[in-house]
């Protein structure tokens, strides 16, 4: 359980080109990390930005490169993270110790973040595909970024983001977070919902674009899931960036939401656990 699936190449030959930030705003960008987006909230060359999860292992150098295209030689003001998994902190280490910035997380996720306590281990009988055959060897041991963790604020406030506010959205993990900027409705959702079916290699390869629920072989809580969605829907965000998937905006993207909010035991709640709920 220990060892990271998803190696990536030695640092001598990751090409650094394609190690670019896709905009979605004028300050908005993000990059994925072979199959999780971490996001780069700031203006282009302002000293003033923020790190929006960190992605998988091995992937420091290319999101230190894209944030040195996008900002220059800067440091983040703070790292967010949604929530702890492996898959949006496999890099928190190493991106927090060559920025020496402070990383914030919900109180209730400072656990997994500090050795504390592990993440149950994948649940393979979800169906769908084959990441969810191989998530029981997906990493659930808890880093330890106590050097530089610290909770959010209680009140919703996020760090050096003036605008923005972080939304409590359990379920998938007891704290996981999304962070949504009300005047232009825009929302980074984590993992609360995504846009593409995480289940299914072949859709993540294809990075088909379709809102659906918080993947399901890492989702213990599916009525704090379905709360969260609810939650999230209730917002009429615009314009969101998920953990796993392609932005979506608009008319399309709204429709789709509501679906799920409104039809979430059907449509995300794998069937033979939806009994149980």
């Amino acid at each position: 359980m220990n060892q990271e699936p998803f190696e990536e190449p030695k640092d001598e030959i990751i090409d650094m080109e394609h190690a670019v930030a896709e905009e979605i705003l004028a300050d908005v960008a993000y990059y994925r990390t072979l199959m999780v987006n971490v996001a780069f909230i700031g203006d282009p060359g302002t000293e003033d930005w923020v790190l929006v999860d960190c992605g998988i292992g091995h992937y420091a150098k290319r999101i230190i490169e894209a944030a040195e295209k996008r900002f220059g030689n800067i440091a983040p003001k703070a790292i967010l993270l949604t929530h702890g998994h492996f898959d949006h902190v496999g890099s928190a280490k190493k991106l927090a110790q060559h920025y020496d910035a402070r990383i914030y997380a919900h109180p209730f996720e400072v656990d997994y973040l500090t050795g504390k306590r592990s993440y149950p281990v994948g649940d393979s009988t979800v169906g769908g595909g084959l990441m969810s055959i191989l998530s029981p060897f997906y990493p659930t041991n808890p880093v330890d970024l106590s050097k530089w963790i610290h909770p959010l604020p209680d009140d919703g406030t996020v760090p050096h983001l003036k605008h923005w506010r972080a939304i409590h959205t359990p379920g998938h993990t007891p704290g996981h977070v999304s962070f949504f900027r009300h005047k232009d409705r825009t929302l980074l959702s984590g993992d609360a919902f995504i846009t593409v079916k995480q289940e299914s290699s072949m859709a993540v390869f294809i990075q088909h674009q379709h809102v659906h629920g918080p993947p399901a072989y890492f989702t213990p809580n599916w009525i704090e899931a379905e709360k969260s969605v609810k939650k999230l829907a209730a917002l009429n965000p615009r314009t969101a960036l998920t953990g796993h998937g392609l932005p979506m905006e608009g008319e399309i993207f709204q429709e789709q939401l509501l679906e799920l909010a409104m039809n979430f035991k059907e449509l995300a709640i794998p069937k033979h656990q939806s009994k149980l709920h």
